[in-house]
C-alpha cells in the first residue's frame, strides 16, 4: 500500500453524532497539524464547517466533500487517504460502496459496524479483492466490539503464557454498564430486522454463530438467550443485546488468528444481574426487555455530554479448561460505551493502522486478528480502557 497520500486519515461523516465526537477526540489528543494528518469527510462543506467550530477544531483543519449518492467523490476520498474511518450508517444501507473502493484502491478502513448480515456479505464479495490491493478492512472498532475481542485476545495470551495452551472455554460477563444507544445504532437494529423478515436466509446468519468464520464451524455454543444461573459466578445471567454481534467476531478472529483459541473454543455473552430473588427478576426483565424496537430516538441523536462523561463499563472474562485451571480478566472503560468511549476506541484503531503498516496484510479483519497487542497498548495509554488479569 502507497503511503504517498494526502492525508493520513479521513473522518467520513464528521457532521453525524458519532462522527462530531471522533473529531473532537483526534484535535484534543493529537491536533491538526501534529503526527497524524486528518481531514473532516462529509456532504456539506457549511455543516463541516459548523461542527469544526462547535467542536472547538481550528479552521486550519482540512475539508473534504464525499456523498455516499456520489461515488465519484467517494472515490475521490478514499484515493486521498491512507486510513478512512467511517460512522456513516447504517453500513447496509451506505457502506457496501466505501467498502467495495477501499478494497479495490487499497486504503484501509475501520468502521463501527455491529450489523453481522452486512458484514457477512462484505466478507463474501470483497475479502479476496482487499488481500489482492492489501486494503486492511477492520469491521466493529467500537463498543462492538473493542473490548470483547480484545478482551478474549488478552485472556487467551495469559493463557499461553501461563498454562503454555489457550483456555478452551470463556465466558463474558458485562458485570456493570451505564451508557445508552444513539439514533443511529437503533436504525441499524431495525433495518436488520426488517431484512430478516424478508429474508429467511439472514436469520441462518444472524443466529449462527459461526456466520463469519467462512467455511469453519466449531462446536456446539451456548445461545445466552435466557436467564441462567451461574454457581461459579453466584450470579443470575440475563441475555446481552451486544452479543450477537460479539461472538462472531471473536470466533471470527480465532479463525483468522489460526486457531490460536484452539479448534473447539466455546464463547458466550451475558450480563450478570446478581444473586438472589432479586438477581433473578432483573434477568428476566432484561430478558423480556423490547425497548430497542420501539425507541423513539433517529439517526444524528445521542446521549448528552453529560451522560456520556458519566458513563462506564466492566466486562468480565472468565476462562476454564478441563484440568480445572480458572483464569480471569476484566476490560473497563472510563466514558459511556456507545459515544463517550467508542470514539476513542475506533479513532485508535485507525492511528494503529496508520502507525503499523506491518500489522497485518490486506483483507477483512476484525480488531484482535488485524492489531491484536498493538490496540491494547493504545487503548490503555490514550483512550481510558484497562485491561487486568483478576483473581
Amino acid at each position: 500500500m502507497s503511503t504517498n497520500k494526502q492525508f493520513g486519515l479521513v473522518v467520513y461523516g464528521a457532521t453525524g453524532y458519532t462522527g462530531r465526537l471522533v473529531c473532537e477526540y483526534l484535535n484534543k489528543q493529537y491536533g491538526v497539524n501534529g503526527e497524524v494528518k486528518w481531514a473532516m469527510a462529509g456532504r456539506s462543506e457549511e455543516k463541516l464547517a459548523q461542527v469544526r467550530d462547535e467542536m472547538g477544531i481550528p479552521a486550519s483543519v482540512p475539508f473534504v466533500i464525499a456523498d455516499a449518492e456520489k461515488l465519484d467523490s467517494v472515490k475521490a476520498m478514499v484515493e486521498s487517504t491512507q486510513v478512512v474511518l467511517t460512522t456513516v450508517g447504517p453500513y447496509q444501507k451506505y457502506g457496501s460502496d466505501l467498502v467495495r473502493l477501499c478494497s479495490e484502491i487499497g486504503t484501509d478502513y475501520v468502521d463501527l459496524c455491529g450489523e453481522p448480515a452486512w458484514m457477512h456479505e462484505m466478507i463474501a464479495a470483497h475479502a479476496e479483492t482487499a488481500k489482492a490491493s492489501g486494503a486492511r478492512i477492520v469491521f466493529s472498532c467500537g463498543f462492538d466490539s473493542v473490548p470483547f475481542d480484545l478482551g478474549v485476545h488478552y485472556l487467551q495470551n495469559a493463557a499461553i503464557e501461563k498454562l503454555s495452551k489457550p483456555l478452551p472455554r470463556i465466558k463474558g460477563r458485562v458485570r456493570a454498564m451505564k451508557g445508552t444507544f444513539s439514533g443511529g445504532t437503533l436504525e441499524s437494529f431495525r433495518l436488520t430486522m426488517k431484512a430478516a423478515a424478508k429474508n429467511p436466509d439472514l436469520i441462518k446468519v444472524l443466529s449462527n454463530p459461526f456466520s463469519l468464520t467462512e467455511s469453519f464451524t466449531g462446536p456446539k455454543q451456548p445461545s445466552g438467550m435466557a436467564p441462567i444461573f451461574e454457581e461459579d459466578l453466584n450470579s443470575w445471567s440475563a441475555p446481552f443485546v451486544m452479543a450477537t454481534i460479539n461472538t462472531k467476531n471473536i470466533h471470527r478472529s480465532n479463525l483468522l488468528l489460526s486457531h490460536q483459541y484452539g479448534d473447539d473454543f466455546v464463547y458466550d455473552e451475558m450480563m450478570l444481574t446478581g444473586a438472589g430473588d432479586n438477581g433473578e427478576a432483573m434477568a428476566k426483565m432484561v430478558a423480556e426487555d423490547k425497548s430497542m424496537a420501539n425507541d423513539p430516538m433517529k439517526p444524528g441523536e445521542g446521549p448528552s455530554k453529560e451522560s456520556r462523561e458519566t458513563g462506564f463499563y466492566d466486562v468480565l472474562f472468565v476462562g476454564s479448561n478441563s484440568n480445572g485451571d480458572t483464569l480471569m480478566a476484566s476490560v473497563k472503560g472510563d466514558k459511556d460505551p456507545g459515544y463517550g468511549s467508542t470514539c476513542k476506541m475506533i479513532s485508535e484503531s485507525a492511528i494503529c493502522l496508520l502507525k503499523n503498516l506491518d500489522a497485518a496484510s490486506g483483507g477483512i479483519w476484525t480488531p484482535a486478528s488485524a492489531m491484536g497487542t498493538l490496540l491494547i497498548d493504545r487503548l490503555q495509554q490514550n483512550a481510558g480502557l484497562t485491561f487486568k488479569l483478576e483473581g
